[in-house]
């Protein structure tokens, strides 16, 4: 009998940007609404499954805005939660600015920017999914 494979790439439409502060979830979205004009609201916490079925999931805080006129999605994760970090292997970030549906390389590129400006985040960067190894953690 022979075996077959089944291969398929998780589609991953999103951009992300790393960002590393030390400041609490909901100053850090205070100052990015302040200096990018943007309105983040607190979501129900984000339940991710990081240890597959052997504990409960463990909780992130997530902050969501959209730009009404593109459809763009705009979410703010912590990378770290109740019982662990979303992405292990990105130890050194505190959180994620994920953008969602279509956002172009000059708006993109002015939001990393803005991001960098505000004196209490120390960096802001883009970062390739695809070269997450726990990227299916971003998926919701």
């Amino acid at each position: 009998m022979t075996k077959k494979v089944l291969k398929f790439e998780i589609e991953l439409d999103f951009v992300l940007i790393a960002i590393n502060t030390p400041l609490k979830d909901y100053r850090v979205c205070h100052f990015i609404n302040k200096y990018l004009n943007f309105d983040f609201k607190k979501q129900p916490d984000l339940a991710v499954d990081i240890y597959q079925g052997i504990t409960e999931p463990a909780l992130f805080s997530i902050y969501h805005y959209v730009w009404e006129n593109t459809e763009t999605d705009f979410y703010f994760i912590a990378n770290k939660g109740s019982d662990g970090l979303l992405i292990p292997e990105m130890r050194e970030v505190d959180y994620f600015f994920m953008i969602k549906n279509f956002i172009d390389d000059t708006d993109l590129n002015n939001v990393i920017s803005q991001l960098n400006r505000i004196p209490e985040i120390m960096a802001a960067v883009k970062i390739e999914p695809k070269k997450i190894k726990s990227r299916e953690n971003l998926l919701f």
